[in-house]
């Protein structure tokens, strides 16, 4: 089946809510090309973890395997965040993610990557991208909506690292950016918008790595027809506001202008719904395979306050492989 348009995705979405048939969604970051299909018919070649659902069998990690990265040079980067500070300071935007696509080599195939991973939220693509992701995008049970915005990382093994995540005044300040966009967000949809938890710290595991990622919970209530246009409100909560950033419109335009390449699906989110709510992750952790060759796509939100190198050994600890 070929990627559906923005207009007929999002119809399709909806038509699969109303008869309450379990579905799989996937959207790109820019929503122009979008995939729902029932569970029952699912193309051959596509695989998920979503929460406690999964369509294949756990298979343990026991072989050994070879993983490098070429990130981009820490001056491009520089050059690019300095726009991006320029844009700011202009007033154009507050919080921007800014990403960039580093080549990787490993041993592993992408299936054998997807399989072995470590994630709450995996998406293995037909052989073309698979995602490892931590963060939730929306859940919906019942008629309540909720949303978990990651912002804020840091090395788990730093001296009192934790403490130090949540004095730092650049992260809270990102942090409170994206949560009041994401109280807005859900304001558009719904109704009784609050925030039920704060800055909450999570341990991840990245590769040899482990990290510690800031999160918040937000929440409203929704009509209890949701299910009659679950596509109708995704398409106006898109992009995710934790992987764009604030305002919306014209931070994605600068997005367009100092990312040296397409995002395409990263960034992007998928879900399922199973007949009666809904379940759906952010499409960070990211692999592509072009032409043979692997590709990590990765970045982090720049602030006004953001420091130039410590952002980009953000972008470079995202990447790894998470076994």
């Amino acid at each position: 089946m070929s990627w559906l348009s923005k207009k007929k995705g999002f119809e399709t979405i909806n038509c699969l809510g109303k008869t309450n048939t379990p579905f799989l969604f996937i959207v790109s970051y820019d929503t122009h090309k979008i995939l729902a299909q029932p569970l029952d018919s699912l193309d051959e070649g596509i695989f998920y973890k979503i929460a406690e659902k999964r369509n294949y069998k756990v298979k343990k990690h026991t072989s050994s395997y070879t993983f490098s990265k070429n990130p981009t040079p820490f001056l491009t980067y520089q050059k690019a965040l300095c726009k991006v500070l320029q844009e700011i300071k202009q007033g154009n935007t507050y919080l921007l993610n800014l990403t960039f696509k580093t080549p990787i080599k490993t041993n592993y195939s992408l299936k054998q990557i997807f399989t072995y991973s470590r994630a709450k939220y995996k998406l293995y693509y037909k052989d073309k991208f698979i995602c490892f992701s931590p963060e939730k995008f929306i859940d919906i049970k019942d008629n309540i909506i909720s949303t978990y915005p990651m912002k804020g990382t840091i090395d788990a093994n730093i001296p009192n690292a934790k403490e130090k995540i949540l004095a730092n005044l650049k992260e809270m300040a990102e942090h409170v950016m994206i949560v009041d966009l994401m109280r807005n967000d859900l304001g558009i949809i719904g109704s009784n918008v609050k925030v039920d938890s704060f800055r909450d710290v999570q341990k991840i595991k990245a590769g040899k790595k482990e990290l510690l990622q800031v999160t918040s919970k937000i929440s409203a209530t929704l009509d209890k027809n949701w299910k009659d246009h679950i596509g109708t409100l995704l398409e106006k909560i898109l992009p995710a506001g934790s992987i764009s950033g604030t305002p919306k419109k014209s931070t994605t335009n600068i997005i367009k202008e100092v990312e040296n390449f397409e995002r395409e699906f990263y960034t992007g989110v998928f879900g399922v719904f199973d007949g009666t709510s809904l379940h759906s992750g952010v499409m960070i952790r990211f692999i592509e395979k072009k032409e043979g060759k692997l590709f990590y796509k990765s970045g982090g939100g720049i602030t006004i306050d953001s420091n130039a190198l410590s952002e980009y050994e953000e972008l470079v600890d995202k990447i790894y492989l998470p076994f």
